[in-house]
Formats: C-alpha cells, sequence, structure tokens
C-alpha cells in the first residue's frame, strides 16, 4: 500500500446563515473580524499568502490555497503534526447564504485532532454567528 492511499477524514460543518456572502466573506476575511470568532491572525486574502493564527494553546501554520471572493476560500491547515485544508463555500440562499467549512486531511491516527476539530469548528462556528450579527 503506497503513501497516496492512506484513508483521510473530513470535518463538515454546515449552517444556513441570515447574512449575504459578502457579509460573511469580511468576516472569514478581515483579520480584525477573524480575531473576534476564531483566533489572532495575519491573514490576507490573497493566493499563496502565508500566515499564523495564534491561540492559548500554540499556533497554526497557513498558507491560502484558493480565493474567490464572495464564494470559496481554502487554506491549509498545520498544528501539531496535522497537514489539512480548510475550504469555506458561501452559497447565496433565498434568506441569506449556506454556509459550509469543511476540514479535510485528518489520517486515521489523528483522532483526538479529529474530535478536537470537530468540537471546535461548532464553538467557532457559533462565535461567527455572533460576530455578524454584531457586525454591519
Amino acid at each position: 500500500m503506497n503513501e497516496t492511499s492512506i484513508e483521510t477524514r473530513s470535518v463538515v460543518v454546515e449552517r444556513e446563515v441570515a447574512f449575504p456572502p459578502e457579509k460573511i466573506w469580511r468576516a472569514l476575511t478581515q483579520p480584525h473580524l477573524i480575531e473576534e470568532w476564531l483566533m489572532k491572525n495575519d491573514f490576507k486574502p490573497v493566493m499563496d499568502h502565508r500566515f499564523k493564527l495564534s491561540a492559548d494553546w500554540g499556533s497554526v501554520d497557513c498558507q491560502v490555497l484558493e480565493v474567490e471572493p464572495n464564494k470559496t476560500l481554502s487554506y491549509t491547515w498545520g498544528a501539531y503534526g496535522l497537514e489539512s485544508i480548510v475550504t469555506w463555500t458561501l452559497t447565496p440562499t433565498r434568506t441569506g447564504t449556506h454556509l459550509r467549512m469543511e476540514q479535510s486531511g485528518f489520517r486515521p491516527d489523528q483522532q483526538q485532532a479529529y474530535q478536537g476539530a470537530r468540537h471546535g469548528w461548532q464553538k467557532f462556528l457559533a462565535n461567527l454567528e455572533q460576530v455578524l450579527a454584531r457586525t454591519d
């Protein structure tokens, strides 16, 4: 069995959000807003931009992979041996936006990271919704 056929898993969180994609995009891409719902950062929505997310427990090394304003944002997420990719997809709906977050690349031996991400993203997205509710 070669390296590439290792089964990896994804954490997916989906939400119907009562705000337009443009507003959610700002919260996903503006450093001061990202800090409010995720972590301190030096993010820029620019292809190949390397940035760091920092929290009390340590930091995450990231690099922007895809930027399609108000539609798709994707970046690598590397921490403690985890090499994963986070992809945000925004789809306009009649009442707002269907927001989908997928973090892919968890290996079978990364059960703890996988469970941590499952819980963590639920919390981060709840925070994100609060930020959206109070920003213009």
